[in-house]
């Protein structure tokens, strides 16, 4: 018995997420099925992140134990053979039996792209959020900084989510221009659900000039969802990477 770790990439557009769902297709779904035609046994992966509807990854990370003959670098040419053409995993290799993609210590990379044009750009309409509403760098430049270190980001959490704890720490938050897109980097060890989207809504309302900069320590002081801006949509999210200590 071996333990493999994939690196998944994906486009999110139409499948309900990462977790397998009763109502639809999905990524853990679709892994499971296609790992267990191909290696002849029950495969049931371990995901790092359970991505919402229709957010993107270009690294999410899972893991399976097998008992195959193939070696573990080679079982991601034979995979991407049966899975479809917006699945594709970037890596596979062997690791560690105990390693666990969810509890082992890791750094998780974030894109939320802003598509801000006078009319949209139908190639962009998957993978960014579109406004025709002008947004100030600056401003949400500003803002951002207060967000980074360790925080009580319950104001930034679903209120759908059960956790025992809303304190998490941010470990980089950038926001800069590439092209018509604005983009929101944000790295840290973990997030709550649907945080990076209620970051990102929050981030614009500053740039709108809704919301002061300053404001959002009084966000993060109310602990209180109604408190922050609204959920940007699914599409703009992308998960970048995922990096584990060694």
């Amino acid at each position: 018995m071996k333990r493999v770790m994939l690196t998944v990439a994906y486009d999110g557009t139409r499948y309900h997420g990462w977790q397998i769902q009763n109502n639809g297709e999905t990524i853990e779904g679709i892994l499971n099925r296609c790992l267990s035609e191909l290696l002849g046994e029950t495969i049931e992966v371990i995901g790092a992140s359970r991505t919402d509807s229709g957010v993107h990854a270009m690294g999410n990370v899972a893991v399976f134990d097998t008992e195959s003959p193939i070696p573990a670098d080679k079982i991601s040419y034979a995979l991407n053979r049966r899975l479809p053409e917006d699945i594709t995993i970037q890596r596979s290799q062997q690791v560690d039996p105990a390693f666990h993609p969810r509890h082992t210590v890791s750094h998780k990379t974030y894109e939320y792209r802003i598509y801000c044009a006078p009319f949209p750009m139908p190639v962009r309409r998957l993978y960014s959020h579109f406004t025709y509403v002008p947004m100030d760098l600056s401003l949400m430049q500003s803002a951002a900084k207060y967000l980074v270190g360790t925080h009580d980001f319950k104001s930034f959490c679903s209120t759908q989510a059960q956790v025992e704890s809303t304190i998490r720490q941010v470990e980089s938050l950038d926001v800069f221009r590439e092209g018509r897109e604005l983009v929101i980097r944000v790295t840290g060890r973990g997030f709550l659900y649907n945080m990076v989207r209620i970051i990102a809504g929050t981030l614009m309302e500053v740039g709108r000039g809704y919301i002061a900069p300053e404001e959002v320590v009084r966000i993060l002081e109310a602990k209180d969802r109604q408190a922050a801006g609204p959920t940007a949509p699914a599409c703009g999210l992308t998960l970048v990477q995922i990096v584990y200590e060694q």
